[in-house]
């Protein structure tokens, strides 16, 4: 499990360059973002060297940040990687909350995944293992 911030942003000129303006100044090196909008708002999520200082940091700056435990795993970056990893978490029947996936390299992706309640975190850890996947740390992607 790694911790991701998570930011409900007013989707409002600027207001995504202040939030990694405030990131930068705060010294909070970000590896993935991703943005989910509506009309109104944002929902931004992020992977960060230091998410407890990045959580402060906004907060300080009047952004609603919290800090969200999530499933980052390793994946091969090849087509079906994704596919192989989605069939292993199928047969549990698990209620996966969102999810994206980013590039860290030629050969590697990381999956990143919301999966509600901690049994199915577990038994979803445990199977993923179990087929050779790498569930990755913190340190793992800094």
């Amino acid at each position: 499990m790694i911790d991701q911030i998570t930011v409900f942003l007013e989707n409002a000129e600027g207001r995504l360059a202040a939030l990694c303006r405030t990131l930068s100044d705060a010294n909070v090196n970000m590896s993935a973002l991703t943005i989910a909008d509506t009309t109104d708002y944002g929902v931004v999520r992020i992977i960060c060297d230091a998410p407890e200082k990045a959580k402060e940091a906004l907060t300080e700056a009047n952004f609603r940040a919290v800090v969200t435990k999530v499933s980052a795993i390793q994946v091969p970056n090849r087509p079906g990687g994704l596919s192989d990893l989605l069939g292993v978490l199928d047969d549990l029947d698990l209620n996966i909350e969102y999810g994206y996936c980013f590039s860290v390299n030629g050969d590697t992706a990381v999956d990143v995944l919301k999966i509600r309640g901690e049994a199915e975190v577990a038994e979803a850890t445990a199977a993923l293992e179990a087929a050779g996947f790498k569930l990755l740390t913190l340190a793992d992607l800094s």
